[in-house]
């Protein structure tokens, strides 16, 4: 599916997605009709899946951020579907993954500060259907985020 000329854009444009479409192309070595037009084969091939804002949230005043590992009661049939869908509605949820093992999920959560985080772990989090368990990892540094991929 990427030849050489695909590895080539991605590289470039996973960089910086906000260059435009005439720089995109020179520094990929190609036109910019074929820039485009293979931008747009591997947007719709799902390669490219987004162009996004990534928002700071400690600039926002978010200074918290815990990891929560969950373990659900599994005697419930729809655990884990009930679970889901009353976490996704939690505005502070921030990220959900799913596991095999002994945690079946991780929650990642941001807050003001302590007292807020108190808050929503009492009213948001306790109150989610089917916890059987839970562990949490207060974030102390981010050592490595990113999202470029070696292409």
């Amino acid at each position: 599916m990427l030849d050489d000329t695909n590895r080539r854009i991605l590289r470039q444009y996973q960089h910086a997605p906000q260059m435009g479409p005439a720089e995109l192309a020179d520094r990929s070595g190609v036109t910019p009709a074929t820039c485009a037009r293979r931008l747009e084969r591997m947007q719709d091939a799902g390669i490219i899946r987004a162009n996004r804002a990534v928002i700071d949230w400690r600039a926002l005043g978010y200074e918290v951020e815990v990891s929560l590992r969950i373990t659900l009661d599994k005697t419930q049939p729809r655990a884990f579907e009930e679970f889901m869908q009353h976490a996704r509605n939690v505005p502070e949820v921030i990220e959900i993954q799913t596991f095999l093992g002994r945690v079946d999920l991780r929650l990642s959560i941001i807050a003001r500060d302590m007292a807020h985080y108190q808050q929503l772990y009492r009213s948001a989090v306790l109150t989610l259907p089917h916890i059987a368990d839970i562990e949490a990892l207060m974030h102390v540094a981010r050592i490595k985020s990113d999202e470029v991929l070696p292409v």
